[in-house]
């Protein structure tokens, strides 16, 4: 049976497909809005085609819910990089005006033309992880706020008295310090109060989801967190970001991915390296706060960076090579828990007579597309070890900070 290809292009309240076979030939289009009817009204009009792939574009992005509809209802889903799709409507023929007609268009030719396009596969735990460490991070930053109004409120009540790191334990010693007569400054008291309670329950909140992070990290047979500056937080955004760590060829991709391969920016006889701009920020975000928790404690990243200062490099390059040989180890570890989970499951399968598929090698819609631009490769010749590891007990003192 011929082989059909739907490309998509996913909004919000609508999303815009063509279908081509093999051979390019446009076969249907339309326009259907998400919505119970209009999705219902696109697989109806899909079921023509028995043979067919969705081809969706950024199915880590804007088209995540369509695409985890579609894999809920069993349709077979790739992912198609916008980088890829822009470059295929920058060439093709005609006045290359960016439509969504066109851009579905070029979506299915992508899909066509290119061979090992990431499979996406249902992982409802590894949904779940993303929402939980985006739920996570979103309290981390209406923390921040709520600290920053209750300083403001404290600084007026109690002048020259600020705290730099407030915590809640202050924060109820300064305000029970401080009975104001005025009512301007009773008003400001009990909104004090009152933010102070609300410090008190975010906090909270980041416990438990701290908490629940860390049991699906462990449950998953990931060792993540045996890194020296990876906590619960930062073992499931690495999870729930990469998914399957087989879609990369080696750390080099893997480091060119999370922005920590430096670029070339030498020079005549100066020879140096410049930071990255490129790749998955957020990864790059995780990688950094491992790298500042290696540095602030006694560990062999905090050595290696006080190695490259010596030889003359500024803080801020040497963190980056740090961040590099962290990116490194991430993978590494990552690959091995890959090993462990396959392993795992060959056991079941020669154990059970009727067996199962075990550990897919195809990519979870959680992940987030590896395709780099040739600028964004590594530089040749990267360093052929990575910081070592101690044989110590798991950590708990970073499981806050992540």
């Amino acid at each position: 049976m011929e082989r059909i290809i739907i490309g998509v292009d996913p909004h919000k309240l609508s999303a815009t497909i063509e279908v081509v076979d093999e051979h390019e030939r446009r076969l249907g289009h339309g326009r259907f809005t998400t919505d119970k009817a209009g999705y219902a009204a696109m697989l109806r009009y899909a079921k023509a085609w028995p043979a067919r792939t969705w081809a969706v574009e950024g199915a880590n992005g804007v088209g995540r819910p369509l695409a985890q509809r579609l894999l809920e209802d069993g349709q077979a889903v790739v992912d198609v990089p916008a980088k890829l799709a822009a470059r295929v409507r920058l060439f093709d023929t005609g006045h290359n005006r960016k439509t969504d007609a066109h851009d579905a268009h070029s979506i299915a030719m992508v899909a066509v033309r290119t061979r090992g396009l990431r499979v996406l596969r249902p992982d409802g735990e590894l949904e779940a992880l993303r929402m939980l460490v985006d739920r996570r991070e979103s309290l981390s930053r209406r923390r921040v706020q709520t600290v920053d109004r209750l300083q403001a409120l404290l600084a007026e009540l109690l002048p020259g008295q600020a705290k730099k790191d407030l915590t809640t334990g202050q924060a109820k010693r300064m305000l029970a310090s401080v009975r104001p007569r005025d009512i301007a400054g009773r008003t400001r008291r009990r909104i004090a109060a009152e933010e102070l309670a609300e410090l008190v329950a975010v906090e909270a909140k980041m416990k438990k989801a701290t908490a629940e992070l860390k049991a699906i990290v462990l449950a998953r047979g990931s060792h993540l967190m045996d890194l020296h500056g990876v906590g619960p937080v930062v073992a499931a955004r690495v999870l729930a970001d990469v998914g399957d760590v087989s879609r990369f060829a080696d750390r080099n991709r893997f480091a060119s991915w999370t922005g920590t391969a430096p670029l070339d920016a030498s020079s005549g006889e100066h020879s140096r390296h410049r930071l990255s701009r490129a790749g998955d920020r957020r990864m790059n975000h995780m990688i950094h706060i491992a790298a500042i928790s290696q540095i602030r404690l006694d560990t062999d990243g905090r050595a290696y960076y006080r190695r490259k200062r010596a030889e003359g490099k500024r803080p801020l390059e040497a963190i980056r090579c740090l961040k590099r040989r962290i990116s490194d180890a991430i993978y590494r570890q990552l690959v091995i828990d890959a090993a462990a989970v396959d392993a795992t499951a060959g056991e079941a399968i020669d154990a059970s007579p009727g067996g199962h598929y075990g550990a897919s090698q195809l990519s979870s819609a959680a992940g987030s597309n590896p395709f780099t631009s040739a600028s964004d490769q590594p530089l040749p010749g990267p360093a052929s070890t990575t910081l070592r590891r101690k044989h110590i007990t798991r950590k708990t003192h970073l499981d806050a900070t992540g």
